[in-house]
């Protein structure tokens, strides 16, 4: 006891009522925080959900650690007041230790709240389509929630806040300079942020199409995008941003075009004819769009002509495109047959690709 007279001068030593009063206190804190506040808390969660309110029931079960904490926090410096016989919430030497505890569980709690949608996530209203900027400035805001808990914890200590801030804006400047990749990474990750033009689960491409796949995740620095192979890839947001971006999961409309090679000695009014049959066969099917419809011959070889099947399918997914598509093609090859159109021949294909 004697070396703690230095912070605590009015110290006695405890006597054994005094001890058993403590643990007894702690013991009964703990049963009360984890068979009592804690179901309470998870009830009002439940009870908070069932009526169609998830963003508070979310904010009050993230919250339900740092709570508990508190709480316990408060019965163990109550249990030492009873054993040491000085009320260390209101003394002197430890009301400021006191008060940072409490005031770093509740910056704990925000942090929570704001860690929990970071990894998840969903949107805070009723928006169907989940905002990019909620994995993005979540983290930003969480780097804030601790500096802004290590400031207001130093304050209460009389800490230099102004000083310090003087040391770390001279050497931010320095700093800077030595970073300026990283800076222009997160920078990026910004404009990304702000132009939103891609979100989490997006499918995108970049125009030189070295960069392609679906967006995984969006950090300060790099974008995680799972390729086409299922392979992860970390992208500098600076690359990205300094590029034209195609975000392929916002197409309503699939393209499909197809170039055959008939030969030439086929007769004009045939050919004319399989034309027309194959446009109405675009025409007929049910996914197609019939605004656009292009069939025609657009080339002429000296043994052959090159026709031009453009059409495009309402839907985004790939496999209803290429399923049409497969449709279109057996009812050419059907078509061809019936008028007797005959194909350019493997070494015309060859010399064709040659001149192509």
């Amino acid at each position: 006891m004697d070396s703690l007279k230095w912070l605590l001068p009015n110290i006695t030593a405890p006597t054994w009522m005094d001890v058993i009063i403590a643990i007894s206190l702690f013991v009964v804190g703990w049963l009360f925080q984890h068979f009592v506040i804690k179901k309470i808390i998870n009830r009002i969660v439940v009870f908070l959900r069932n009526h169609q309110r998830d963003f508070q029931a979310t904010v009050l079960a993230q919250f339900n650690k740092a709570i508990r904490y508190a709480f316990m926090s408060a019965v163990i410096v109550l249990s030492l007041s009873i054993l040491l016989q000085i009320f260390l919430f209101t003394h002197v030497a430890t009301k400021n230790f006191v008060l940072s505890i409490m005031v770093f569980f509740a910056f704990k709690g925000v942090y929570d709240v704001l860690h929990f949608y970071t990894k998840q996530p969903l949107p805070l209203n009723n928006e169907e389509e989940t905002n990019v900027l909620l994995p993005f400035f979540l983290r930003i805001g969480k780097v804030l929630i601790m500096i802004l808990a290590m400031f207001t914890i130093a304050s209460f200590w009389d800490f230099n806040l102004n000083g310090f801030l003087t040391g770390i804006g001279l050497t931010g400047v320095a700093i800077a300079f030595g970073i300026r990749d990283t800076l222009a990474h997160v920078f990026g990750g910004m404009s990304v942020a702000l132009d939103n033009p891609f979100q989490i689960g997006d499918w995108i491409a970049t125009e030189d199409q070295k960069i392609e796949g679906t967006i995984e995740d969006i950090n300060l620095r790099s974008t995680l995008i799972q390729t086409v192979d299922k392979g992860l890839v970390y992208v500098p947001n600076s690359y990205l941003v300094n590029r034209p971006i195609y975000n392929l999961s916002k197409r309503e409309k699939r393209k499909c075009e197809q170039f055959l090679f008939v030969n030439a000695e086929n007769e004009e009014e045939k050919l004319r004819s399989a034309l027309s049959a194959i446009q109405k066969e675009i025409y007929l099917h049910a996914k197609t769009e019939k605004e656009m419809i292009h069939v025609f011959i657009d080339e002429f070889y000296p043994t052959s002509y090159r026709i031009l099947v453009r059409f495009f399918v309402a839907t985004n997914d790939t496999a209803v495109m290429l399923n049409v598509r497969q449709d279109i093609l057996f009812a050419i090859r059907q078509i061809f047959e019936e008028l007797n159109i005959e194909l350019a021949n493997a070494a015309e294909d060859e010399w064709l690709r040659s001149k192509k």
